[in-house]
């Protein structure tokens, strides 16, 4: 982290949460793997062109995300995880994705409704303004810690029970095989990064200021009729998205 950008003063954004973001990126970029530790409160206060306090706050971020953990009399120690890689290509799969890097994963079905589907949501999928989606909210862990939350739509009047049939696979793949899709592709992921807000830091277990990575994707029937518009977000610490060439 050497050369250190200084904070931007005037960007709206609190300066605690500016350095927790430039701290957990390093972190992730394995600048300090060597030492296996943070550098202390006072250096970091210097790079940054802050006070203590400010550095403390940001510290404390990333320890309540399980990113560093402080030890009495020692210093803070960086308790990062690898990251999973989860790859996008023309068959994406969660369970497929993730699998062999992972002992135990589950999915969870946070909430669904039935509901008009929103102009975006509707365009996704060719739908006529006015027409009914089914929307999923989820969550998926692995080896017992979130990785990401999903909001998923499917066009209602061919898949009005997709909430009952996922709510007992907990597995979009398996939902669309039980209700005649037996294979379906990618056919276009959009990927933005954010701050985490609201029930997205809830259902991660996020501090404020984390950063998630947000992947829009449109799903087709192998006939290249859209059959699912999701929003998925990553927490950026815990997973990496790789966009790998179809086969």
């Amino acid at each position: 982290m050497a050369g250190a950008k200084m904070v931007e003063r005037q960007s709206g954004v609190a300066l605690w949460r500016q350095i927790a973001d430039r701290m957990r990126l390093a972190i992730n970029n394995g600048d300090f793997d060597e030492a296996g530790m943070m550098p202390p409160e006072m250096a970091l206060a210097s790079r940054f062109g802050v006070n203590r306090h400010t550095v403390r706050s940001a510290m404390a971020a990333l320890a309540e995300e399980g990113i560093v953990r402080p030890i009495q009399g020692v210093g803070t120690r960086i308790e990062r995880r690898d990251r999973l890689r989860f790859p996008i290509s023309r068959r994406t799969r969660f369970s497929q994705g993730l699998g062999d890097q992972t002992r135990d994963l589950e999915g969870k079905l946070l909430g669904s409704a039935t509901e008009v589907a929103p102009a975006l949501v509707a365009e996704a999928l060719g739908l006529a303004t006015g027409s009914l989606c089914v929307r999923l909210e989820t969550v998926n862990s692995a080896d017992k810690r979130p990785v990401s939350c999903g909001t998923h739509y499917f066009p209602a009047d061919r898949f009005e029970e997709i909430a009952a049939v996922f709510g007992r696979t907990l597995s979009i793949t398996a939902s669309f095989r039980e209700l005649g899709v037996a294979d379906y592709v990618r056919r276009s992921t959009e990927i933005s990064a954010v701050h985490a807000e609201g029930d997205d830091m809830r259902h991660l277990k996020l501090s404020p200021g984390a950063i998630i990575l947000v992947a829009a994707a449109v799903n087709t029937d192998l006939d290249g009729r859209p059959i699912q518009f999701s929003r998925t977000r990553f927490a950026a610490d815990r997973v990496k998205l790789t966009v790998e060439p179809d086969a």
